[in-house]
Formats: C-alpha cells, structure tokens, sequence
C-alpha cells in the first residue's frame, strides 16, 4: 500500500491524498527529483513546470517528480517541506487531501489563490 494517492481535487484538477493517518512530524513524502536546476534553468522553463520547482538551495532549485508535484497549495498546509520530504504540520487523516504553501517553496509563479481556507491570502 502506498501512503499517498493521486486523484481528482477541488482545490485544482489533481492533488495528493493521504492512504493512511499520519501523525504530527511524521514524513508524508520523500521527494524523489526529477531534475536539480540551476536558478537560470528554472527560470528558463515554460510557465507551466514552474509550478513544479521547489527551492532547494541557496542557487539550485528540484524539478518535481510525481507524485509529490501534485501537492496543491494552501494558506493552511498540513504539511511543509523540510530536507526535500513532505512532513505533517498536524495530524492528517486518511483521504484528506496533502497541501503545503507554495509562497514559501517557489520563487518562480505568482497565482490568485482559490484554496478556501479562512486565512487565505488570495494571492501567491
């Protein structure tokens, strides 16, 4: 059984949803890079993949592999990015869509926000 699955969501078109609880702290994805950039190849990339970079240091930035590069945003993640993993900010139940906060990962896009939390702030 994988811990994760990829399905249909309200939040935009595909998203990842937990297959099993997770508690606080625990490691919901290992992020597995489709590719390490450099800040000029990211920048190069056609609009559509920049919402799939993630910071990774200081001048290189990770292309995402599925599944995590369905991880939709939030303004209330309920998880974060820590040493490319994906860990629970709380703890998640299974079926509950994974979510992290984009304004914190990725430099490159800028998007009205439609992820319906209270404290949304309508732009990333």
């Amino acid at each position: 059984m994988t811990n994760v699955i990829v399905k249909e969501s309200k939040i935009n078109q595909q998203g990842v949803f937990a297959n099993k609880d997770f508690k606080k702290g625990e490691i919901v994805l290992r992020w597995k890079p489709k590719k390490i950039l450099t800040k000029e190849e990211a920048a190069a990339l056609p609009e559509k993949e920049k919402h799939y970079i993630s910071n990774y240091q200081l001048s290189e930035f990770i292309l995402q592999s599925p599944p995590e590069r369905y991880v939709n945003h939030s303004c209330d993640p309920n998880t974060e990015v820590i040493n490319n993993c994906d860990i629970a900010l709380r703890d998640i139940k299974k079926g509950e869509e994974i979510t992290s906060d984009y304004g914190k990962d990725n430099v490159f896009i800028h998007f009205e926000c439609n992820c319906g939390s209270k404290n949304c702030r309508k732009f990333i």
